[in-house]
């Protein structure tokens, strides 16, 4: 089992030791939960009341906090406790399942793939006609990869994943359990006897930049000509939908259960909130912030923040909202 002393955790943290502990501390743990080997969070001043009570021998404390530690326990003050948290539970992190083989006796590899040094393809896997897989990539089982679509370097795709034909894929991506890259957009339109719906094909492809992470049951789909666009950096949470033909600048992070609706453009670190929709043919500029639940309907300025259905300037609708409750309370 991993264990570090407090000494250690602080030299990799580069914080700033208050008060000793001599426990081996053999992971992080939330404050009401951990146990006397174990090191927890103080993040925000809600949290000092829990720290009396709580079995922890350390912890790590934003450097605005003034708490004391008290005996045998220490704290580690950082000017960023996410972000050194982040650190640390990086350094107690469990290795990932192995495929032992590099490439499983039951993965159908067509004859014209090329595979790159130090792959590993796991069972039952499907590789396609003239599919181009860069060095050190890890496909875990039952993952399906279709024609002429190229991985990059280093990038993880987990089981489940099917990845459509003509898929442009960068390097040091994750793909977490089912993703679906590259399925058909979803358009239609009426017949001409108005009887029907016609089917508008899809021809386009998908490209998604380096460093991009898609959660689970999420799905990104092709574009109706052209391309749909994942830039580099890009953080996608669970359950997300990203239709036809839209761009994603770099850095973008949307999160669980959010949707953007065909040809959405969004510029470089815009925030989406869980549950958020965004109207087709919308663009929300660079470093925008879209409120969990909201409902964009417009263009959102860059650097704007915005709040609600339909969405309007986060400040003018909290005081909407407080001054509903308040003719409420009359």
């Amino acid at each position: 089992m991993i264990s570090y002393s407090i000494e250690e955790i602080n030299s990799l943290l580069n914080g700033e030791l208050i008060g000793f502990t001599d426990v081996k501390i053999e992971g992080p743990e939330e404050i009401r939960k951990a146990k006397n080997n174990q090191i927890s969070l103080i993040g925000s001043q809600k949290y000092c009341k829990f720290w009396e009570s709580s079995n922890a021998c350390a912890a790590i404390i934003s450097d605005k906090i003034d708490l004391q530690p008290g005996e045998n326990k220490a704290f580690i003050k950082v000017k960023n406790a996410d972000l050194a948290m982040a650190k640390l539970l990086e350094a107690f992190s469990p290795p990932m399942p192995e495929l032992e083989e590099e490439i499983h006796p039951n993965a159908v590899i067509h004859l014209t793939a090329v595979i790159g040094k130090g792959c590993k393809i796991g069972a039952n896997c499907y590789v396609g006609k003239n599919v181009v897989i860069g060095d050190s990539v890890l496909i875990y089982p039952n993952v399906t990869i279709f024609d002429d679509s190229t991985i990059g370097n280093n990038t993880v795709i987990w089981s489940g994943t099917v990845i459509r034909e003509r898929s442009i894929i960068g390097s040091h991506c994750i793909f977490h359990l089912n993703v679906s890259i590259g399925a058909d957009g979803f358009g239609y339109r009426p017949s001409d006897d108005g009887r029907g719906l016609v089917k508008i094909p899809q021809i386009g492809n998908v490209i998604i930049g380096n460093y991009v992470e898609i959660g689970a049951n999420t799905t990104v789909d092709r574009a109706k000509f052209s391309s749909t666009i994942i830039g580099d950096g890009c953080k996608i949470d669970n359950l997300v939908q990203i239709a036809h033909n839209c761009v994603l600048g770099r850095s973008c992070i949307m999160a669980g259960s959010s949707g953007l609706a065909g040809s959405v453009t969004l510029g470089d670190g815009v925030i989406i909130g869980g549950s958020a929709s965004i109207k087709d043919h919308v663009t929300i500029g660079s470093g925008a912030v879209i409120g969990g639940g909201s409902g964009v309907m417009g263009d959102i300025e860059a650097g704007k923040s915005v709040l609600g259905y339909p969405a309007a300037d986060s400040r003018d609708m909290l005081r909407q909202w407080s001054a509903l409750r308040n003719l409420i309370k009359k």
